[in-house]
């Protein structure tokens, strides 16, 4: 138990560093990571065991959560860095060409003097609002994954069937939330 937290401590900070580097993406990337890691990994000794299996990579497996978080991160990062050139095509577009359309959207997102930060705010705005919605579709989509995934060996059994495109049916859990969260996105 000292290994996860002092695991999930290490992590911790070693994401404040990075989200200062790269203007908080990875921190909320990180926490993002942990609550899916959180989900997938369920309360029940089966799901765990298998959370374990599947992500362990050290004699005990007991590197599980660490390891998941890790990788979730870095998915999050690249959905984010995503979403951010996604912003910017989005900011490019409303900026205009004309001299009108230049100066209402420095209006509208400009904060200091002369309005020449504009284009950074816009980007800054519009890939919070992606990088919030999408990260809420995905923490939703996880909790509605575990409840579906249920607590007894027939459940969990029947989810691995639904959801499970590999040979062990291990990818199930992220299968079933990459679908739900899809789903909840687009509509």
């Amino acid at each position: 138990m000292r290994k996860i937290a002092l695991t999930t401590a290490l992590l911790t900070v070693a994401l404040a560093g990075v989200a200062q580097a790269d203007g908080g993406s990875s921190t909320t990337a990180g926490t993002t990571a942990e609550k899916l890691c959180r989900a997938e990994r369920g309360t029940t000794t089966a799901t765990r065991a298998a959370f374990a299996q599947k992500y362990g990579t050290n004699k005990n497996k007991k590197n599980a959560f660490g390891k998941c978080v890790s990788k979730q991160t870095a998915a999050q990062v690249k959905e984010d860095t995503a979403a951010e050139a996604n912003a910017s095509k989005d900011c490019r577009a409303e900026q205009g060409t004309t001299a009108e359309t230049q100066a209402a959207f420095d209006a509208k997102y400009g904060t200091n003097k002369n309005k020449k930060n504009a284009f950074g705010k816009c980007v800054s705005q519009k890939r919070g609002e992606a990088v919030a919605a999408d990260d809420a579709a995905e923490v939703s989509a996880a909790k509605a994954c575990s409840t579906e995934r249920g607590t007894t060996t027939e459940a969990q059994a029947a989810f691995a069937q639904k959801y499970g495109t590999n040979a062990n049916k291990k990818n199930a859990f992220g299968k079933c939330v990459s679908q739900k969260a899809s789903a909840e996105s687009h509509s």
